[in-house]
């Protein structure tokens, strides 16, 4: 494999389509924004370009900034770091992103108290390991709610928190130093101007604030529902750290098997939009190789994964993924799901 992809995980025919690419991605974002600013009139058209623009970002997030920051969109350090900083325009922090999503989640993922990202207490029950409440039997309905607001937490309260803090909820990050500070907060100045500044130009204060409210809820509900369709259904396995301090049972590649699911694999479209999330998998595995492998690559790693005897689990469609979510969550909610977790 190495020998096809190089060193470094990248072939360098595929770097003009990763340009191609986010060409498309970017001038989406820009037709929105366009239109909702400048051309939008009436409700309906202001709503369609939210729902538009919505989705631009999350592409934006799926298929750009997410590889780059891995650094596996080019083969160049240089150009790996400029597109990283995509997220922070689109209102995050590839500072903090680098530790919270690269380093804690990737190396601990599942594991209750150690990946943030399945952690919504005290408001859902995402993983055995984690406390019941007796309002968690209505997550599956409500759930949906609180992904919608992901962004809006994200961008104004997470990033900012984490930062003074020096820490993603108990693993401890170590502070920027002045340089990726500057970045992480002209990042933010900056989606604040272009997302709340500028329209306020053009329109009243009100629609201003609504019509970010709805782009952020399509955003954060389409970023939060790929995730979840990864990691938190069925098929997938949760733990806890080991008791007094031993290693983990398992080494980290099974770890990384068992605890992800792939989804939709043979739908291109949703391949291309997602960046390659829907083979999850092969990402936990290779995060330093550009998304347009893995469709290739999920060949070779369950071939491998039945030679071994480790069980690959892959949901055939999106709305297969998405009943399994649905499942687990009403699963996590009832009392009889305080089983231990594996």
């Amino acid at each position: 494999m190495e020998l096809y992809l190089g060193a470094s995980g990248r072939s360098p025919r595929d770097l003009p389509w990763m340009y191609v690419k986010t060409a498309v991605i970017l001038a989406w974002f820009a037709a929105s924004y366009a239109w909702l600013v400048f051309g939008a009139s009436g409700p309906w058209g202001a709503l369609a370009g939210c729902l538009s623009l919505g989705l631009a970002i999350a592409g934006v997030g799926f298929s750009v900034q997410h590889d780059a920051n891995h650094g596996s969109y080019s083969s160049r350090r240089g150009i790996n770091e400029f597109l990283g900083g995509t997220l922070d325009a689109i209102g995050g922090s590839s500072y903090v992103w680098g530790w919270k999503h690269n380093i804690f989640h990737h190396s601990h993922t599942n594991v209750v108290g150690l990946d943030e990202d399945i952690d919504i207490q005290p408001f859902c029950r995402l993983a055995p390991g984690q406390k019941l409440r007796s309002g968690h039997r209505f997550q599956f309905a409500y759930i949906w709610l609180l992904y919608g607001l992901l962004t809006l937490k994200w961008h104004f309260v997470d990033d900012f928190k984490d930062l003074v803090r020096g820490s993603v909820g108990q693993q401890k990050m170590p502070r920027p130093n002045r340089r990726k500070l500057a970045g992480a907060v002209g990042g933010k100045l900056l989606f604040y101007g272009w997302a709340l500044v500028l329209p306020w130009f053009f329109h009243p204060l009100w629609q201003v604030v609504l019509g970010h409210v709805l782009t952020s809820f399509v955003l954060g509900l389409t970023l939060a529902t790929v995730f979840q369709m990864a990691h938190c259904v069925e098929e997938a396995d949760f733990s806890v750290p080991p008791e007094g301090g031993t290693t983990f049972p398992r080494d980290w590649a099974t770890h990384q098997v068992l605890s992800t699911v792939d989804f939709a694999r043979g739908n291109p479209l949703v391949s291309w939009y997602l960046g390659g999330l829907n083979f999850q998998v092969e990402h936990h595995l290779f995060p330093r190789v550009c998304h347009l492998h893995y469709p290739a690559l999920s060949r070779i790693v369950e071939e491998t994964c039945r030679e071994h005897g480790i069980r690959y689990r892959a949901n055939e469609s999106v709305g297969a993924a998405l009943k399994s979510h649905v499942r687990w969550l009403k699963r996590m909610g009832q009392p009889a799901a305080i089983e231990g977790a594996v």
